[in-house]
């Protein structure tokens, strides 16, 4: 692994930088006030080829991986406009349909993905399942006359739904033999899911957290889909397909951490050379700033992990892109929330007025503690995966 970016990570973090500071923290907060998406900052990055970096060429994408799209994410997101579907739509959607995707499923979705021009959801989390994943209801069954799938279930916490294409829902197949009836045996399966399928309705869940993203609760009701909506057409690669998606989350996470983290220290430092109380800039007293360079040292730490992880995950090693994606997201997420905090209380009162808009981040950045996974699961992970530590559930 390289510790030093190359020249042309270099050249993809100075580009993506440049359009996320042509757009700033003020045209992103009037999209979150007007509760509409990012449009024209999602389709200028569409069309420059950062939203598909990951995806493959021979279907419109850059050819390159998860680290080249977790930059693109960093750097908006330390210009104040992060793009919260970049973690959804080419990082888990695109991964899994490009790894696993039928040629029809790649031909039909990655160009669209690559340029921004269509989008994709990703509904995993269920009601009565939360972080389990074993206990996932959502179950698909063949129509034995027509060969279609039949899915029913609910999700909840699925971004985006209002106005990405298809959402990528995940269900279990329920298998049947004519001696044992029901067997139990379900399998992990994956099936993309056109907005306006009839029996796939959507609620808007009401958020405190301020953002143009929208949370919704899915139900789906006997939604029938063809047999070519299931994710590379088979029913024994879903728990792979799954992974596959899951570990991009998490590093996309960790650089949706890192940018936020990036943008409100940024701010806070700004503040501390230009702030005078007595006679000298509050950045010169040590109380202040020494908690800003503690937040810059353990947000570059962050970065290193999801870099790893990165690096990992490209290189096609899963099993060490899993530990490392779980490392970085902790290690981001605790490196954001930290950054974010000591930047409000840089401030005092400031910290909380809408002109330096530092205040909204801290919902935000509590978030990433939490979603895709929780810290407490990520130590869990690593205490019984990696220690080698007896489970406790």
């Amino acid at each position: 692994m390289p510790v030093i970016e190359s020249e042309e990570h270099k050249a993809l973090r100075a580009a993506v930088s440049a359009l996320g500071n042509r757009y700033g923290r003020a045209y992103f907060t009037r999209t979150v006030e007007e509760g509409v998406p990012a449009a024209e900052l999602w389709a200028d990055a569409g069309k420059l080829g950062y939203l598909g970096v990951n995806l493959p060429e021979e279907y419109g994408g850059g050819g390159g991986g998860v680290a080249e799209l977790s930059i693109v994410l960093e750097e908006l997101g330390a210009a104040g406009c992060p793009l919260l579907l970049l973690v959804v739509s080419p990082a888990i959607c695109g991964t899994v349909i490009a790894r696993f995707g039928t040629e029809a499923q790649k031909r039909e979705w990655l160009p669209g993905l690559a340029d921004g021009t269509r989008t994709m959801a990703f509904g995993i989390t269920e009601p009565d399942a939360g972080s389990n994943s074993h206990r996932i209801t959502t179950t698909a069954r063949r129509d034995p006359d027509t060969g279609d799938w039949l899915l029913t279930g609910r999700k909840v916490f699925v971004s985006c739904v209002d106005v990405a294409d298809a959402t990528l829902i995940v269900g279990r197949t329920e298998t049947v033999s004519a001696e044992e009836g029901r067997t139990g045996n379900l399998k992990p399966c994956l099936f993309i899911v056109p907005r306006d399928t009839e029996g796939f309705h959507r609620r808007k869940i009401d958020m405190e957290l301020s953002a143009a993203e929208k949370q919704f609760e899915l139900t789906l009701d006997d939604v029938r889909l063809p047999a070519g909506a299931l994710v590379g057409g088979g029913e024994d690669t879903g728990l792979l397909q799954l992974f596959a998606g899951l570990n991009p989350e998490r590093i996309m996470t960790a650089a949706f951490a890192i940018g936020m983290g990036r943008y409100a220290l940024a701010k806070a430092v700004e503040y501390a050379r230009e702030r005078t109380v007595w006679k000298a800039p509050i950045g010169a007293h040590q109380a202040i700033a020494h908690p800003l360079a503690q937040a810059h040292i353990e947000l570059e730490l962050a970065r290193l992990m999801m870099q790893k992880a990165a690096h990992l995950y490209d290189a096609g090693d899963d099993v060490g892109a899993g530990e490392a994606a779980n490392m970085a997201k902790y290690a981001a997420a605790e490196a954001c929330v930290k950054a974010v905090d000591q930047a409000v209380h840089t401030l005092g009162g400031n910290g909380l007025t809408r002109e330096f808009g530092l205040a909204s981040l801290v919902t935000a950045a509590r978030v990433s503690r939490i979603a895709p996974v929780s810290r407490e699961m990520i130590l869990n992970y690593v205490s019984h995966q990696t220690l080698g530590l007896p489970k406790s559930y």
